[in-house]
């Protein structure tokens, strides 16, 4: 971060087309990154509070997160606090707008000075992604070989960057599906992501044909509770990416194995997982998390469904962001916010001459 001479850090903005100019070509190092938060989580090297959801009585569908994270600290070049708030308004698909909207604030661990403020949904959305890629790299080596046939139930902005970096991985597929309630949605994805693969694609009308065609289902929803009930879909053992958390019913979960990103936040907010925790009334259907695959601790089998639910830690977005920050700091493309800060005399007024 820049700072000032005598006085807090710089104050500056990263608009949201220096983004993605900053994450171009870095899909492998974000990867890395965000494998990297997982590990000093498990490690006990950061602080992610349970996240603050703002509903709406007026508006039921509507939320407003709040997701407060530190990573490192004063004596760790690395060390980031902040926190990101993030939006999710269905109803703006309706005015031709994303569903979601998102800004992330960085503060520096030695004053607690925010020196930040960048556009986060395409972090967010990054910091899904590689989130999703780096798990499914652990789970699949673990489990002998990776998947060949990959299926994206739900098709929209997640599902596109999950995409690009599962292309990331290297991986040796032989074809993509893809299924969305909206038919236009998923042939509109299948033209613009998954044909340019040069695989061969294929659009389903049925959730189950998409489920039962595929070894890797990527669920990427706007489900706000259980859809997908029958346990028999799975009966091939696929690896799951739960990343929209609310698509499987409770005999889908407690016929797998589960994997989760953190215990206690993702048993909340009635997620699969946790409404599966109030029927049987225990943890057990829990096999570990991410850090205990990337550990060794825990080696997902082969003749078994597994499914990873990441409930989104906000040590990722800091990461992810951190990174973009320096990123477009070196760029040219961070807009400096001169005057930012103000009465930083404790006894003068600002006014004083």
């Amino acid at each position: 971060m820049a700072e000032q001479q005598g006085g807090p850090p710089r104050f500056s903005v990263v608009p949201g087309a220096a983004v993605p100019r900053s994450l171009e070509g870095r899909r492998a190092e974000v990867v890395d990154l965000v494998e990297d938060a997982y590990r000093r989580h498990g490690e006990g090297g950061t602080v992610n509070p349970p996240s603050y959801f703002l509903r709406f009585p007026d508006r039921p569908t509507a939320r407003i997160i709040a997701l407060p994270a530190s990573v490192g600290g004063t004596d760790d070049a690395d060390g980031v606090d902040g926190i990101k708030w993030i939006s999710s308004f269905p109803s703006n698909l309706e005015r031709g707008i994303p569903r979601a909207s998102a800004v992330l604030l960085l503060n520096d661990p030695a004053t607690g000075y925010p020196y930040a403020c960048l556009e986060g949904s395409i972090i967010s959305a990054v910091r899904t992604a590689a989130s999703a890629a780096a798990a499914a790299r652990r789970i699949a080596a673990g489990r002998g070989s990776t998947p060949r046939r990959i299926g994206f139930f739900g098709t929209g902005l997640i599902a596109r960057f999950i995409q690009e970096y599962l292309a990331e991985l290297a991986w040796d597929v032989d074809e993509y599906h893809a299924f969305d309630l909206s038919g236009d949605y998923a042939s509109s994805f299948a033209r613009q992501v998954l044909e340019p693969t040069g695989r061969p694609v294929r659009v389903h009308t049925s959730a189950e044909d998409l489920v039962r065609s595929c070894d890797l289902v990527v669920f990427a929803t706007t489900a706000a509770v259980p859809h997908v009930n029958d346990p028999d879909w799975f009966s091939h053992n696929p690896l799951v990416l739960h990343v929209s958390l609310r698509d499987l019913g409770t005999d889908v979960i407690l016929d797998s194995v589960n994997i989760v990103d953190d215990v206690e936040h993702v048993l909340k907010a009635d997620t699969s997982v946790h409404l599966a925790e109030q029927r049987t009334g225990n943890r057990d259907f829990l096999h570990g998390t991410l850090y205990d695959v990337l550990t060794g601790g825990l080696t997902a089998p082969a003749d078994r469904t597994v499914v990873f639910s990441p409930f989104g830690l906000g040590i990722l977005d800091l990461v992810v962001g951190a990174h973009v920050h320096r990123t477009a700091v070196a760029a040219g493309e961070a807009v400096a916010v001169d005057g930012f800060f103000h009465e930083l005399d404790r006894h003068q007024s600002a006014g004083a001459s």
